[in-house]
């Protein structure tokens, strides 16, 4: 099997490429997670038995890829993305093949993971382990009240086995996150809920890595895994500009840079073109 590296590449290819193919999109929401993404659904997330809840549900691309790449639909339904009455719409729906919840609006789906988390715990089983809820957040997303409703919920209630992600890439919609509603500071407000906070690179493998493996040792209180990230990462104009956020409409131009940046080369571009 490639290596988490090779896969958070292809993640990226194919985000921008379903973006551009589309007309709209957030790219830079689906380049800051894809790391992040592919150390879950290529190492961490066991299939039928754990669930994965894209809170940010903007950054669908980057899971459409991911659901790809792991077999769950074939190469045809790429080309459904943001088309009236297809299968890959702009926010994850369980329509879709490995989809565990349906999002958009933002900070539901956090609450979502909350009660899948309990659930799950009901159905602890000593031949596979207990069951575990993974969620996604953008940090913009965490100015939402419902985000700390839940999160005092979980650490309530000592859900061990949810593991919440917040993808810290320090921009929301067209602006600083400093600059609309201050986060900071972020770990002390998690572990004043009664969390496990980690703070890792989000682009690094082994921190992300070590970061799930100390969740799933920690069984009294939830996790959360503040994953510092660039906005963009891997495209070198859309890197930390907020104007990449979304929903932008990509050039010819930009999609070949983009492509190029993330090492495909020109007579290799037309295996991106998805839509048709």
């Amino acid at each position: 099997m490639p290596d988490l590296q090779t896969r958070a590449i292809d993640i990226r290819r194919i985000a921008v490429s379903l973006i551009h193919g589309a007309g709209s999109g957030h790219p830079g929401s689906c380049l800051s997670a894809a790391d992040v993404i592919a150390a879950l659904y290529f190492e961490e997330l066991r299939p039928g038995i754990d669930k994965f809840v894209l809170s940010k549900g903007h950054a669908c691309p980057a899971l459409y890829a991911a659901l790809y790449l792991r077999g769950f639909f074939d190469r045809a339904a790429l080309g459904s993305f943001r088309v009236l009455g297809g299968l890959l719409q702009g926010s994850p729906t369980t329509t879709i093949p490995g989809i565990d919840a349906t999002c958009g609006s933002l900070g539901q789906g956090f609450s979502i993971a909350l009660g899948l988390a309990l659930g799950l715990r009901q159905g602890s089983d000593a031949a596979i382990g207990q069951p575990r809820a993974y969620v996604m957040l953008g940090d913009g997303e965490l100015q939402e009240g419902e985000v700390w409703e839940a999160a005092m919920a979980a650490g309530h209630y000592q859900l061990g086995n949810l593991c919440a992600i917040v993808d810290y890439n320090k921009m929301q919609s067209d602006d600083l996150n400093a600059k609309t509603m201050g986060l900071e500071p972020l770990d002390a407000k998690w572990r004043a809920f009664n969390w496990n906070v980690q703070m890792i690179d989000g682009h690094n493998f082994a921190e992300i890595a070590a970061a799930f493996a100390n969740a799933r040792a920690t069984t009294g209180k939830p996790t959360v895994i503040i994953a510092n990230t660039i906005k963009g990462k891997g495209v070198s104009y859309m890197e930390g500009v907020p104007s990449w956020h979304g929903s932008v409409k990509l050039k010819p131009e930009e999609i070949r840079q983009a492509l190029a940046d993330l090492g495909v080369p020109t007579d290799r571009q037309p295996e991106y073109a998805f839509h048709v």
